[in-house]
């Protein structure tokens, strides 16, 4: 059961990673966004995903707590998938391009989580594991939807 826990904690083993288990974590979201990309009504299947990994990251929140013995573990990753979904939130499925943007954009709020974001942290328990990226995630997509505004060609951001 733990082995199981972990599996999904760190997103298919990505967030056990070595180095940079968070950069790796993003990933997972990476790829979900990907086979996402060409359904009908991405934004809904993202945002259900979104709402149903909340909730599987809240309640193994505390077991990865304990496991790591203490807050906020490396290798707990589904907040880095949750964020990077909710940057690439658009209301049709991504293009490569805005898939890779949008990684390099996540990982930057994610990293230097820039006021109020860290504030999110302090929350206890799966809340403040989670809370933190959602937020960074939603400064991405305001960066993301500026750069398709100014781009010239909002098509390219959107997969065809």
């Amino acid at each position: 059961m733990n082995r199981l826990r972990l599996g999904i904690v760190t997103c298919g083993f990505l967030g056990c990673a070595p180095v940079a288990p968070g950069t790796f974590g993003t990933l997972g979201g990476v790829l979900a966004a990907w086979a996402l990309a060409s359904t009908n009504w991405f934004a809904l299947w993202v945002t259900l995903l979104c709402l149903i990994l909340y909730w599987v990251g809240r309640s193994l929140a505390p077991w990865s707590e304990e496991r790591a013995g203490g807050k906020d573990p490396g290798f707990f990753v589904l907040d880095e998938v949750i964020g990077y979904l909710v940057t690439i939130l658009w209301l049709q499925g991504p293009s490569l391009l805005t898939l890779c943007v949008g990684f390099i954009v996540f990982r930057f709020f994610d990293i230097f989580k820039p006021p109020p974001i860290r504030r999110f942290e302090r929350i206890p328990g799966g809340d403040g594991i989670l809370l933190d990226d959602v937020i960074a995630g939603l400064y991405g997509l305001a960066v993301m939807a500026v750069l398709r505004a100014v781009s010239g060609d909002p098509s390219i951001w959107i997969a065809s």
